[in-house]
């Protein structure tokens, strides 16, 4: 998650696209090179460990205006976690 969050303050779309679900990627991410995160705060996670193949994180991501309230769900692919899909939180 901390990878992913990097990556979007970074706008490195090659990243997060390569680790995105095969099963759910898009094929193109156009980030918004005006946008600013501020922060990164990790809310909750659930399962994840060595011992599963999947997890959720529950975080908050701010940016200049606003932020991002969402529980992600990651799945091990070939041994990497990877990014599944997100239910944005109010």
């Amino acid at each position: 998650m901390r990878s992913r969050y990097s990556a979007f303050v970074k706008g490195d779309a090659g990243y997060l696209l390569r680790t995105w679900h095969p099963r759910t990627r898009p094929a193109r991410l156009d980030l918004d090179p005006g946008m600013r995160w501020t922060g990164l705060e990790i809310l909750d996670t659930a399962d994840g460990s060595a011992f599963h193949a999947t997890g959720t994180v529950t975080f908050r991501a701010s940016y200049r205006g606003g932020s991002l309230h969402e529980r992600s769900r990651f799945e091990r692919v070939d041994g990497a976690w990877v990014y599944v899909d997100g239910e944005f939180l109010a």
